[in-house]
């Protein structure tokens, strides 16, 4: 007959095995567990994170859409130009109605110049100035796209210099003249004499390719 000694060591180990036996089998599901979590909690954040990008991917195009199609509602490619061009003016006037202590104003507005510029000359480049000179009309499309290369200039020397520099605005100035001087050529006399030689399908072509590259660049 065993005595209590001997049940209460019988009972220690039985209580230790079975103790074990439990934490091993909870170690492994615990290693099981481990071993996949990353690949389970993942599909959520993955999940959010292509819905986070659809949905910005779906508002930068209705973005795009909307600038556009207001831009498109002006009328011919020459008018959606011409009305290009009395934005980046405002955004020059905006940016010297400024003073030294507003340096973040004119920083904004500098890059939303920039951005009007930068759509507007694609627009310019890649469609106008092009059948223009299939229009035998290279002269002016040649001398027009050389002073791009002024205006790139001109963003250059700010970037550099800085909205905080003393001579800012002197340079904003000089800037705005030029493309003051740049869009009134288009407007009197490239544009119109290029516009009266061409067919009414040739004007709906142009417009339409301004179009489409002003929205990819919108």
């Amino acid at each position: 007959m065993a005595t209590r000694t001997q049940n209460r060591t019988s009972n220690r180990s039985n209580s230790s095995s079975t103790s074990d036996r439990s934490s091993s089998s909870g170690g492994a599901s615990n290693q099981n567990r481990s071993a996949f979590s990353w690949g389970e909690g993942a599909a959520p954040v993955i999940a959010a994170a292509l819905g986070g990008a659809m949905i910005g991917f779906a508002a930068n195009y209705g973005r795009k859409a909307l600038k556009q199609g207001m831009e498109a509602a002006i009328g011919d490619w020459d008018q959606i130009l011409a009305a290009e061009h009395d934005e980046a003016l405002a955004l020059f006037d905006k940016m010297l109605a400024t003073d030294e202590t507003q340096t973040f104003k004119r920083k904004m507005l500098f890059m939303k110049l920039c951005h009007a510029l930068d759509k507007h000359a694609h627009e310019e480049e890649m469609v106008v100035y092009p059948a223009l000179r299939e229009a035998n009309e290279a002269g002016d499309a040649d001398h027009l796209e050389g002073e791009h290369g002024y205006i790139k200039t001109f963003i250059y020397d700010l970037n550099e210099m800085g909205p905080d520099s003393p001579t800012w605005l002197e340079k904003v100035r000089e800037f705005r003249d030029l493309v003051s001087r740049h869009a009134h050529m288009e407007e009197e006399q490239g544009f119109p004499r290029f516009k009266r030689a061409m067919s009414e399908e040739q004007n709906a072509h142009v417009t339409s390719l301004v179009n489409r590259d002003g929205f990819w660049m919108a």
